[in-house]
């Protein structure tokens, strides 16, 4: 743990905490329909898309329709997706001449990134062409987390509204959010990264002749573009098996730490704007708050047991407790030219934000380290999360709280002037069983298959890690994953399929119903008896609540892989 880390922090919370009332604000300002400096550029693309559609962008939904119209609008570009990247040899724009993948895969592919996961069990530059790349996964980049947006919203309108029957119109949410909030952001990170050396191209792959003397071929395609709206869009993936740590991705610090900020900035903003919208600023700080406490405490632990020593990698005398290498700390599986501060630093915000990217080999971090990730994600992707989704996720949460408060008090408890009954209860129940469902249940059934646990490449504690991390990525719409887990097997690509269309569907469609129900109620004046929703009391309540339903949920199994793995580390055993 160093001086120079500690500015990274620093100058990384800096960046992020300015940039929230302009991004926050902005975005209140879109979605409140206030005027726009650039709404007269972008308002006839907008009303061109609505006839497009058939859409009238008038005619709000009751919740129901608003989630037959989600997932309508998914199936749809999954399908698309699908066949585009199961037909891509006939198709043009693909200069390096690849064929259609297989079923299995391509099944895959469409359900992660329509599901904003971006999980890939394959290398990108080698099984997509560049209209794959471009038309497939960089336009669900935008719409999967446009789909994010647009629930959050639909949930602010439930929380602000009194007596309706209607919560939005989902494709007007959905077209705002992407012609007002992710391009333009995208154009201008886009322009960044080709500036930093970002490849921008059309061309084919560029073949060298090494100092070695072999002959490398260097695949090229449109990447800045492509990268610009994971980052944002907090969906992750990556042109590159490598992703954040190849060289054409991540080209210089300063995009490295411009693109970690990326990961968190729009869903930090979207907590001002959630403040906003709903008439209370504070609210949303309150949230923002809870977020940052957890994201801080996560990165000050992976930054902690990455600065240490691997026993087994550093020449550890036990009995001494002496060290002759590796002195400044676990270096493996990252790149040197960020170091453990910058790749901490990531790791953590893309495993807290559902973002997937990664700048370092988490399969190479300490068990404890590791650990660290894995709960971000196990805790249902809420300290900041994706766009929007972890927003909404932090709200089940904080149903949840203002219950159990209620409970306390013997009170009917009340989030900003709706009360919570049981329908709202029952609802955020079955949001918060989603993650637990498929980690354990679905991460059960690869350990007792043949097939599902063939996926497991290393035996002992740090094996069962492998799958944890996998399952627990999977249904909470991260797409990262442990090196080491073959995940490309037809069984695999399957179940990790499904799971992803489980965690992001199943944990919406009861919001949906959250927002209608509450919509559909009367705003209740403040009284004596009412628990404020802003201080350090309810941060804490809603802290303590996350980290006892995470804990008690994942704590045996956490305890049978990497807590195992980490003393068995320090006692000098290896799997």
């Amino acid at each position: 743990m160093t001086i120079q880390g500690l500015v990274q922090f620093v100058l990384f919370l800096a960046l992020l905490v300015a940039a929230m009332p302009v991004l926050g604000g902005y975005m209140a300002r879109v979605f409140g329909g206030e005027s726009l400096p650039f709404r007269s550029l972008m308002g006839p693309v907008e009303r061109f898309i609505y006839r497009l559609a058939g859409v009238n962008p008038g005619r709000e939904q009751h919740w129901t329709a608003y989630a037959g119209s989600l997932l309508a609008f998914n199936l749809l570009g999954a399908v698309v997706l699908y066949a585009l990247v199961r037909f891509q040899g006939l198709l043009p724009v693909n200069p390096g001449g690849v064929s259609g993948v297989s079923p299995a895969l391509a099944f895959n592919i469409a359900t992660s990134f329509v599901t904003n996961t971006n999980w890939q069990a394959y290398s990108g530059e080698q099984a997509l062409s560049l209209l794959s790349q471009m038309m497939g996964l960089t336009v669900q980049n935008f719409l999967s987390a446009a789909t994010g947006i647009a629930l959050l919203l639909a949930l602010i309108r439930g929380l602000t509204r009194r007596n309706s029957k209607t919560i939005g119109n989902f494709y007007v949410d959905v077209v705002r959010a992407t012609l007002y909030v992710l391009l333009p952001l995208s154009v201008v990170m886009a322009l960044f990264l080709v500036w930093q050396g970002v490849p921008q191209t059309f061309s084919s792959p560029a073949v060298v002749n090494t100092l070695e003397g072999p002959i490398q071929t260097l695949p090229e395609g449109p990447v800045a573009s492509q990268l610009a709206i994971k980052q944002l869009g907090s969906n992750g993936g990556g042109f590159y098996n490598a992703n954040a740590a190849h060289p054409f991705e991540n080209p210089t610090p300063l995009a490295n730490l411009i693109q970690t900020w990326s990961i968190l900035a729009l869903a930090a903003a979207l907590t001002f704007t959630f403040g906003r919208m709903v008439g209370d600023q504070r609210q949303g700080w309150a949230l923002f708050s809870v977020m940052a406490v957890l994201f801080l405490l996560g990165l000050g632990a992976t930054w902690w047991c990455e600065s240490q020593p691997n026993p087994l990698l550093a020449g550890l005398n036990i009995d001494q407790k002496t060290s002759t290498l590796q002195a400044g700390g676990n270096m493996e599986g990252k790149e040197v030219r960020f170091g453990i501060a910058a790749s901490a630093l990531w790791a953590t915000a893309t495993t807290a934000a559902s973002n997937g990217s990664v700048n370092a080999m988490h399969d190479s971090f300490t068990p404890l380290g590791g650990l660290v990730l894995m709960i971000n994600m196990k805790l249902g992707e809420i300290v900041f999360g994706g766009v929007g989704a972890g927003l909404y996720g932090m709200l089940v949460f904080v149903i949840i709280t203002v219950f159990i408060a209620g409970l306390m008090v013997g009170r009917t408890p009340e989030y900003l002037g709706k009360k919570i009954e049981s329908r709202e209860i029952k609802l955020a129940v079955l949001a918060l069983l989603v993650v637990p469902v498929g980690v354990l249940g679905f991460g059960a059934l690869s350990l007792v298959l043949p097939a599902g646990a063939a996926a497991i490449s290393q035996p002992g504690p740090h094996g069962l890690s492998e799958l944890l991390y996998a399952y627990a990525s999977a249904v909470g719409n991260n797409g990262s994953a442990f090196g080491g887990f073959g995940a490309d097997s037809t069984y695999q690509e399957t179940m990790i399929g499904l799971v992803m269309m489980i965690g992001r569907y199943l944990t919406m469609i009861p919001l949906l119903a959250i927002a209608g129900s509450l919509a559909a109620k009367k705003l209740v004046p403040p009284s004596a008896g009412t628990l404020p929703t802003h201080g350090p009391l309810f941060i804490s309540l809603v802290m303590g609540v996350i980290l006892i339903v995470g804990g008690l949920t994942f704590f045996p199994a956490l305890a049978l892989g990497p807590v195992v793995e980490h003393l068995a580390m320090i006692h000098g055993i290896s799997f």
